[in-house]
């Protein structure tokens, strides 16, 4: 794999800085350069400066770096990536490319100007540099003409998705001159090192997630115009019901900007021939006509949506195209809709609606069909095949389904047959297909073949270890409805979490209790992921709740025990076990991180224990795993105070904290120097295998420890910061209360300082805590506000 050590991002408006900042994370050192400004500024003048002064000349640069630490979402795993980001301008600095292995041109979308920037970048570079452009349509190749030889074999388009820390999508456009092996070799290591999903794009206008995705935003607002539909109705029949964003159409046109968004669909009317293309690619005259009046979206505070402040609160207002005034949002009513709401798969969902018998029905059938075969009729135009249509729009658009896999979902023939009797052009292949009874995607024995004009070919994975297709192909070792356990191959077993919305029940920690005891027979390691939208987010609240309003405190004592007893299972293995966390780590599946032998968590982890939200504390051992950890290197002499470390894992815990990333939570006190990253969550589990095999080499289990504890002392002092804040009104008497239960745990209780007590010690004045908090009033109302509104109640 390309070793890149340092890079060149050319540009540093909103994009350019957010790939430097993306850079920045995965630990490249970057060179961030703008122009030099033509004129001072105001607050310059007053300063005496010139414009031959650094500050000034450095001034764009600057302030895109010190923006990036404001924005959000926050382009920076940490603000102390920003260290990596070095500034500069075209004038002075331009010629330290040479110093670079990557340059990435991102400056204004015009030709003319990328060609003269890139002219520039031809006379400084060393060789086997690599260039590229982040464009999202100017031509590549009439980028490249001209250049010398070199520069075009290492010349390609690398097109970022925004933001390009959370937009799982880079599109790389080849040349006819790029050298085959410079694509392979930046292919893997923008998927490997900046975790992207890269998919191979012919250069054509807008590449290919742009090109559908703005078609199938163009037939809605066509289709809106002919249903009588508001905004507001279309994003609820264009969202998650059809496996979308929440953002569903407008919200998203809201969120790109509609002025972005025009200059995107004239891009491809500009370079179109065809003239059904054209007419599509066409911009509304009602979308024009917002953006003369300046109603851009997010951008400038209104768009198709605008929020509304009163005395009863925010209300968000939808807009009607036929006035531009705004109004109320509607509820949808439809039989259609009602009835792919409840559908429990997405196949049946899309099923559901766009075979119904109602104008929404009617709706979504008319935009999805047109979008299936706008796509079906660019293969082999803007990509070599389905698959990377299908990822582009999935990891472009946040699409649940591609539409390869949406046609599959729909039924191929049924589909065409409807198509085919409204005098729709379907592309002859997936007429063939009809008639041999195939479809696009076909699986046999958990691996997935995909249709080519030649035949079918095998879906590879890669580095991926897709847990659902190792489970068809046998692989499955037991299981119950919580988690399943897994034969990863090379003696290594995996606990697959899959229970409702990855929540801890008991038949998670039953399957905990299990797997320890067949790894420990037969498998060298252990390795606990899954493979749905989030690790785990903790306990089953609305069951926890229940058993409290029927008291019966036996049962919730119990299932407590149960739980601590697999977490400290896990903990004291005789195998290594690597839990890999990713995405959503809260609570409960804080603590079953925390306890395992080592984590290998995805870079996008936010891992934090939140019981204080509800009116409770951790009660799986997160409390003494935590102080354990932030404890880790303290010397262990009686001298050394604990007060520091003690108070660090209490505001840690009294606070909710969340990492905002896998960086975070390793400041936070969450991971430790033996926990490891990964990048790209595609190689997560084959990392965390890989990492349990190394630890499986001469394993020593640990054994229980006995904690030096701050005791009364350490809680007095605790305790006293707690009564200020609750003197000042930050916080409430319930919080206080639930502030100092945490306190008795995490100092010992009743003890004096310095005492040493067991780990089982703390894990009994957690679930006494637990319990106690779990039986007050006001954390009852917490859990039943946090079920009703996802938020926390502070009473």
């Amino acid at each position: 794999m390309r070793s890149i050590k340092r890079a060149a991002v050319l540009g540093s408006g909103v994009m350019g800085a957010a790939i430097a900042g993306h850079l920045a994370n995965v630990g490249i050192t970057c060179l961030l350069l703008d122009i030099v400004p033509a004129e001072l500024l105001p607050e310059e003048e007053k300063k005496g400066l010139s414009l031959s002064d650094r500050t000034v000349r450095n001034r764009l640069a600057d302030r895109a770096l010190a923006n990036l630490l404001k924005a959000k979402p926050a382009p920076l795993y940490t603000k102390e990536q920003a260290e990596r980001i070095e500034t500069g301008n075209f004038e002075d600095d331009l010629q330290r490319i040479e110093e670079c292995d990557w340059v990435i041109e991102v400056v204004v979308e015009n030709l003319a100007i990328k060609r003269q920037v890139l002219e520039r970048v031809d006379s400084f570079l060393k060789p086997g540099t690599i260039v590229s452009s982040n464009t999202s349509g100017v031509s590549i190749e009439a980028m490249a003409a001209g250049r010398s030889e070199g520069f075009q074999k290492n010349f390609l388009g690398t097109h970022f998705f925004n933001p390009p820390r959370y937009m799982k999508l880079l599109e790389i456009i080849p040349t006819a001159h790029t050298d085959p092996a410079i694509v392979t070799e930046m292919e893997t290591f923008c998927s490997r090192v900046l975790g992207k999903g890269v998919v191979i794009a012919r250069d054509t206008p807008n590449f290919i997630a742009n090109r559908i995705g703005t078609y199938g935003l163009l037939v809605t607002l066509r289709e809106m115009e002919k249903s009588g539909f508001g905004v507001d109705e279309v994003d609820t029949l264009t969202g998650p019901v059809i496996g979308r964003p929440k953002s569903a159409t407008f919200r998203t046109l809201d969120l790109v900007g509609l002025d972005t968004f025009v200059h995107v669909a004239n891009n491809v009317l500009e370079h179109s021939a065809n003239e059904h293309e054209r007419d599509v690619f066409t911009v509304p005259e009602p979308i024009l006509d917002m953006v003369a009046k300046g109603y851009l979206g997010d951008k400038n505070g209104q768009g198709f949506f605008k929020k509304q402040k009163d005395e009863n609160g925010t209300e968000i207002l939808a807009i009607d195209l036929s006035d531009f005034t705004y109004r109320p949002r509607r509820k949808l009513r439809s039989v259609s809709f009602e009835a792919a709401k409840v559908a429990r798969t997405l196949p049946e969902k899309l099923c559901a609606l766009a075979y119904g018998q109602d104008e929404a029905a009617n709706f979504v059938w008319n935009v999805l069909k047109k979008v299936l075969i706008y796509s079906a009729s660019l293969v082999g135009v803007i990509a070599d095949d389905i698959v990377a249509i299908d990822n582009a729009l999935k990891w472009g658009f946040n699409w649940e389904f591609g539409p390869f896999e949406t046609w599959d979902a729909l039924g191929l023939a049924r589909s065409v047959k409807r198509m085919v009797e409204e005098g729709d052009d379907v592309p002859g292949f997936v007429l063939e297909m009809v008639e041999n009874g195939q479809s696009f995607y076909q699986k046999d024995n958990g691996v997935t073949m995909f249709h080519t004009r030649t035949g079918y070919k095998t879906l590879t994975q890669g580095a991926r270890i897709d847990l659902f297709a190792l489970m068809a192909q046998g692989r499955k070792i037991f299981g119950n409805n919580g988690a399943t356990l897994l034969d990863l191959g090379d003696d290594v077993a995996c606990l697959h979490f899959h229970s409702l919305k990855q929540a801890i029940g008991g038949d998670m920690i039953s399957m905990m209790m299990r797997s320890a005891d067949e790894v420990e027979k037969n498998y060298r390691a252990l390795v606990i992921g899954a493979n749905a939208t989030n690790f785990c987010v903790g306990a089953n609240i609305m069951m926890m709740l229940t058993e409290a309003q029927d008291e019966n405190w036996d049962e919730i004592d119990l299932m407590i025990q149960q739980f601590q007893r697999a977490t400290s299972r896990i903990k004291f293995m005789k195998r290594p076990v690597v839990v890999a966390p990713y995405g959503l780590t809260l609570g409960g599946g804080a603590e079953i991180a925390l306890a395992g032998t080592a984590m290998q968590a995805a870079a996008e982890t936010y891992l934090g224990l939140v019981e204080t939200g509800i009116g409770l504390i951790p009660g799986g051992g997160g409390n003494k795993e935590l102080l354990m950890r932030v404890m880790e290197n303290v010397p262990d002499y009686p001298d050394v105070p604990l007060l520091p470390f003690v108070q660090r894992a209490f505001e840690t815990i009294a606070l909710a904290k969340v990492s905002t990333s896998a960086l975070d939570a390793k400041s936070l006190g969450f991971l430790s120097d033996r926990d490891r990253i990964t990048v790209g969550q595609d190689f997560l589990l084959s990392d965390a295998k890989q990492r349990a095999l190394s630890l499986a080499v001469d394993y020593v289990p640990k054994k229980p420890a006995f904690i030096r504890v701050a005791g009364e002392n350490g809680a007095a002092a605790l305790k006293l910061g707690v009564y200020g804040m609750r003197r000042s009104g930050y916080i409430s008497d319930h919080d206080e209360k639930v502030a100092k239960q945490l306190i008795r745990v995490l100092t010992g209780g009743q003890v004096q300082a310095g005492t040493r007590l067991s780990e089982q010690a703390l894990l009994d004045l957690e679930r006494e805590a637990f319990l106690s908090l779990l039986g007050e009033a006001k954390t009852q109302a917490r859990m039943q506000y946090m079920l009703q509104t996802g938020k926390p109640l502070r009473n």
